[in-house]
């Protein structure tokens, strides 16, 4: 099984490329989505780190939003709480998948939390400052300070480039992305 990494800036469209590429994709953002929405223990386990923030199940982001605002310490507590459950999803996601020719990881802190190996195939996700702007400043929950202190958390976005053994320039339109994966695949396989 190859494993492709994606990687790159906050709303550089990660997720965009990943889901281009036609393969099973792991999407962290999502199964962190889905542990707020529907594991208890997990509430349980922040309820009791994060009393004063946690308060409701399934739990509101923007709990863990103000939580994380509050103090950067918690945003510690979150993820060393939210960051073994993704592991264990990503083991299992692999596991499911292990018949495949290629999985695609989507996952924000992916070098960051040692969760690639020497053999994974990193892709750099490159996008105009102006459109990660206009695109971060569209989400639901945005707030500039939130997005500051994600930004400290991640490697300089020069660093991941730099691993990478591909760079997709992200225009957020499909053509242009299924061309560049085309050229990706093919040079994979050869």
């Amino acid at each position: 099984m190859i494993r492709i990494g994606i990687v790159g800036e906050i709303g550089s469209g990660k997720t965009f490329v990943a889901n281009n590429f036609g393969y099973p994709v792991f999407n962290a953002d999502h199964e962190v989505s889905k542990l707020y929405k529907k594991d208890k223990k997990i509430f349980y386990k922040l309820n009791k780190k994060l009393p004063n923030y946690i308060l409701t199940f399934p739990i509101d982001k923007i709990e863990i939003t103000r939580a994380i605002l509050s103090n950067k310490k918690n945003l510690k507590e979150i993820i060393n709480i939210i960051h073994k459950e993704i592991r264990k999803k990503l083991t299992l996601f692999l596991n499911k998948n292990r018949n495949k020719k290629i999985v695609v990881l989507d996952i924000p802190l992916l070098i960051e939390n040692k969760l690639f190996n020497s053999k994974d195939i990193l892709v750099f996700v490159d996008s105009k400052k102006k459109d990660i702007d206009k695109k971060i400043k569209k989400r639901f929950n945005y707030n500039k300070k939130l997005i500051s202190m994600f930004k400290k958390i991640q490697l300089d976005p020069s660093y991941k480039k730099k691993k990478s053994q591909f760079t997709i320039k992200n225009t957020f339109t499909k053509s242009p992305i299924k061309k560049q994966i085309k050229k990706i695949l093919k040079e994979i396989y050869k």
